[in-house]
């Protein structure tokens, strides 16, 4: 089966991932809910979001998600049962530029510290994937005498 992943998104009542796909044999866009059990407010989201990525029945939906968006919705529904609302939620997943890092503890630093690490790499540009520039020839031109040269001509100089 060919599917190709939209959007991904989390719903509270009942908690459930929510996948926008496309299938590509039928062309059509479709909507898979997943529901999450045996989740609660202390659980991993990691081991939780592995856990769905492999489970049988959404592994050919869920190829196209990375493993950190379907933990960052773990964490929103986590958040949710801890009694956040939505907007703390989003702001602890997400960087705000004029925050005050110094105001944080160090548990809430370092988590900044790691979302700045993967948006670093993730928009890093990669050794192989730059595009390559076509080298550029300087032309110098020299105008000597012909009885300087003895019969070889160096009239142009390519770099």
């Amino acid at each position: 089966m060919s599917v190709v992943a939209k959007k991904c998104g989390v719903k509270f009542s009942p908690p459930a991932i929510v996948l926008i796909y496309e299938d590509k044999v039928k062309n059509q866009t479709r909507k898979r809910v997943m529901p999450v059990r045996n989740f609660f407010r202390f659980s991993d989201c990691g081991e939780a979001a592995e856990h769905l990525k492999k489970n049988p029945r959404h592994r050919t939906y869920l190829q196209g998600v990375p493993l950190e968006q379907l933990e960052k919705l773990y964490h929103i529904l986590r958040d949710h049962l801890l009694g956040k609302c939505l907007e703390q939620s989003l702001a602890a997943v997400t960087l705000d530029p004029e925050e005050d890092l110094n105001k944080l503890d160090e548990h809430e630093l370092t988590k900044k510290k790691q979302l700045m690490d993967q948006l670093f790499q993730k928009n890093q540009k990669k050794k192989g994937l730059l595009q390559t520039v076509p080298s550029l020839h300087l032309v110098v031109g020299y105008a000597c005498p012909p009885e300087q040269t003895k019969g070889i001509n160096y009239s142009m100089l390519i770099i």
